[in-house]
């Protein structure tokens, strides 16, 4: 894949599978935290505030969505696990046949926000 510059220019150029869950997701970011610095970085979406707090990435087969530096709690992990997701210490595989975990994803991204205000 071409490096993007923009957000927008990287979900463009993935495969179009991952484009709606990519949209959901920056959508989802960028209206939790509107105050959060869109960029990319490391070659992928990322979203900055108080340090790193997001990023996304298309495979083959799903989107990598990825929490701050510290990565996921085990109850975190465990409730998109009880909800058919995989995860990784600080990710979690959206299938491309799976919906976006809105609820789950939001209430994650606030105890991260809140995680690096206070590091």
């Amino acid at each position: 894949m071409k490096k993007a510059k923009t957000v927008e220019e990287y979900i463009a150029n993935s495969d179009q599978k991952s484009q709606p869950i990519m949209e959901q997701l920056q959508e989802i970011i960028k209206s939790s935290f509107p105050e959060a610095e869109e960029r990319i970085a490391w070659n992928v979406p990322n979203y900055k505030l108080n340090g790193v707090l997001t990023g996304f990435a298309a495979y083959s087969k799903h989107v990598s969505l990825g929490f701050s530096e510290g990565g996921l709690s085990d109850e975190e992990r465990k409730k998109f696990e009880d909800n058919g997701y995989i995860t990784g210490k600080g990710t979690v595989q959206i299938k491309f046949n799976q919906e976006v975990p809105t609820k789950i994803i939001k209430e994650t991204l606030k105890t991260h926000a809140k995680l690096n205000t206070e590091n």
